[in-house]
């Protein structure tokens, strides 16, 4: 079931879904990175976005 936009609490914010392309380009974007690769640091690491930012920057360099 997709996500329904018009409710904007933030109660997974500290996650990314992988199941959701809107997401993952948006992180992708956000962290100069390809969605593939914000898939494998979702399966490496798990959907923390924390986590995932800071495995990101590793990538970009």
């Amino acid at each position: 079931m997709a996500d329904d936009k018009t409710k904007r609490d933030f109660r997974d914010r500290d996650r990314v879904s992988a199941d959701e392309d809107y997401e993952v380009r948006y992180f992708a974007k956000q962290h100069r990175i390809t969605p593939d690769q914000v898939r494998e640091l979702i399966t490496e690491h798990g959907n923390d976005r924390k986590t995932l930012e800071r495995e990101a920057r590793k990538l970009h360099g």
